[in-house]
């Protein structure tokens, strides 16, 4: 009887030390972390909202904020590790025209078209 108390001990032990290395110490169950984003990649906003463009793999999208309608789409290429250059093509105006921005910071990148015009997006967490 001793040995089976003792064992059942040990296994319940065993149960609530595996239990325990689940447990998160972040506040609030904490969860998944998400990677940091690097470059480029993932969805950006216009300063004014109207707009979310898109960044995966080389293609471009844009996307109304208010419609989810596409406005654009396209490709990019990174020139150097902080600067891309963006081929859009506007499905509205049916216009090809080439962006190039720069990365400011993780958050904001300045973009300026092939016609001189400048704006700016800043990271968009969805």
């Amino acid at each position: 009887m001793t040995i089976q108390r003792s064992a059942l001990t040990a296994v319940l032990l065993l149960g609530v030390a595996l239990a325990g290395g689940c447990m998160s110490s972040e506040p609030y169950g904490g969860g998944p972390i998400a990677p940091a984003q690097t470059g480029v990649e993932g969805a950006w906003i216009s300063t004014d909202g109207v707009a979310i463009s898109r960044f995966s793999g080389g293609a471009f999208e844009t996307t109304a904020a208010d419609t989810g309608n596409k406005l654009a789409d396209g490709s990019y290429r990174y020139t150097d590790a902080r600067t891309v250059e963006i081929t859009v093509v506007s499905l509205i105006r049916q216009t090809t025209t080439t962006v190039a921005c720069a990365l400011a910071t993780a958050t904001q990148l300045n973009c300026t078209t092939s016609t001189g015009q400048n704006f700016v997006l800043m990271r968009h967490t969805v």
